[in-house]
């Protein structure tokens, strides 16, 4: 319902913010990095468990706009477009019948029904394309990037063009996760690019992350919200690549997080690091709004980081969070869906999934065709030594047998046989 409404772009991709009515048509026409991010994170995983190619298409949208409008030329991701243009909210969005007539010609007509443009219109007196009335519809392409060549003469709205480091962090998860569901590897090209240039750029010479670039120019020390979302986009990126590297980053920079922004006395992370101004109270969030909160991701990240690594310290972390959160989670569940993800995460047996071969293409396609949430998939090369076994230690000993790409499953403490066999691990997988 979301996608057929004009919270949707249908001519240029992307969600708005938000929209203003129930029905989703009438959206507030400002564009948001982070939202893009986390929906195409949901159409990714909704497409991993339905396997209905639609859900595929929208993240495919959604990325296309990203790509297209909200990328710095170093890779890097902008932050928000506005709602209006020449003093009118959505005037650069929104068309009359007579100017789409104009443009498309003979194929206004199939257009306009299955788009809902009118002469009255449905906002203001012109009309925001929608298919809340028709449905998802096909055949509509050329049309859709006629009007799209001619929009991108009008006026656009400002982009807000500061990168920051969290929400750079969220779109880098985004791409990476679904350049694996989708078998995308542009995805993961663009979030490796985004990851190179906030390492570089987004770092003191101690390591110390920061919050915010603009026009060469680095400020503000990182939040608590901001490593946790970059190592969250680490995390994944180390699943789409299996470059020790990015794994080996994503420790470093949560090594840093537990020593600026952990409370040692009740558990939890401080919004704002031990090394910044003075401030009478250090604020702990936890509640999940827009965007989920530090205290949520973190936690999610300490027990995918734990078993990777095989450091305890990081799970009894997480279930400190837990203890220092628990109370306003049972009063009130639905404000901490996020968090609620990590509890998850703990309390159902982790699907260890370890792929050791050169070409571990077919069954690393078979595995990100299903919907895993607990799983944690590991891919080594043995012909390439990147360190990996030095970082996961459960690599030690295990190998390709017979020269054969292999699979080691495990559920919980329970390891199964290892596998070269498609359908025995489609097996393993669906138990």
């Amino acid at each position: 319902q979301m996608y057929r409404g004009g919270i949707f772009d249908h001519i240029g991709g992307g969600f708005s913010r938000y929209s203003t009515d129930n029905k989703w048509l009438v959206p507030h026409f400002e564009k948001m990095l982070y939202d893009n991010a986390l929906l195409a994170l949901a159409y990714g995983e909704t497409y991993q468990a339905t396997g209905k190619p639609f859900y595929a298409r929208v993240v495919k949208e959604i990325f296309s706009y990203v790509l297209r409008d909200m990328t710095s030329p170093k890779g890097a991701f902008y932050t928000a477009e506005d709602a209006d243009s020449e003093g009118e909210e959505g005037k650069f969005y929104v068309w009359t019948l007579e100017e789409v007539q104009k443009i498309l010609g003979p194929r206004a007509e199939a257009f306009c029904r299955d788009y809902d443009i009118t002469l009255r219109g449905n906002f203001e007196g012109k009309n925001i394309p929608n298919l809340i009335a028709t449905g998802i519809t096909k055949g509509q392409e050329e049309a859709r990037k006629q009007l799209f060549s001619v929009r991108e003469k009008r006026t656009c709205p400002f982009r807000d063009d500061k990168i920051l480091t969290g929400w750079n962090g969220l779109m880098i998860a985004a791409l990476a996760f679904n350049a694996r569901v989708l078998g995308e590897p542009e995805y993961a090209l663009a979030a490796e690019k985004a990851t190179h240039f906030l390492l570089d750029n987004l770092r003191r010479e101690d390591g110390r992350l920061l919050a915010r670039y603009r026009d060469g120019e680095k400020a503000g020390l990182a939040l608590a919200e901001d490593y946790a979302f970059f190592i969250w986009g680490l995390l994944e990126l180390f699943q789409a690549t299996s470059r020790a590297h990015f794994l080996s980053k994503a420790l470093e920079l949560n090594s840093d997080l537990i020593r600026y922004f952990w409370d040692e006395v009740k558990g939890g992370l401080y919004q704002y690091g031990n090394d910044g101004e003075s401030l009478i109270a250090r604020p702990k969030e936890a509640h999940d709004g827009a965007l989920p909160s530090s205290n949520s991701v973190a936690p999610l990240n300490f027990l995918r980081l734990g078993h990777l690594t095989g450091n305890r310290d990081l799970e009894e972390k997480a279930l400190q969070q837990f203890t220092a959160f628990g109370g306003q989670i049972n009063s009130y569940p639905q404000g901490f869906t996020f968090f609620l993800t990590a509890i998850y995460w703990y309390q159902a047996p982790t699907l260890e999934i370890q792929v050791i071969g050169e070409n571990a293409k077919d069954m690393l396609r078979l595995i990100n065709s299903m919907f895993l949430p607990e799983a944690l998939l590991v891919t080594m090369d043995p012909t390439q030594d990147q360190g990996l076994e030095r970082l996961i230690p459960s690599l030690e000993g295990r190998h390709a047998i017979n020269d054969s790409t292999t699979a080691y499953v495990c559920r919980g403490t329970a390891c199964q046989t290892p596998t070269t066999d498609l359908d025995t691990l489609r097996e393993l997988l669906t138990q």
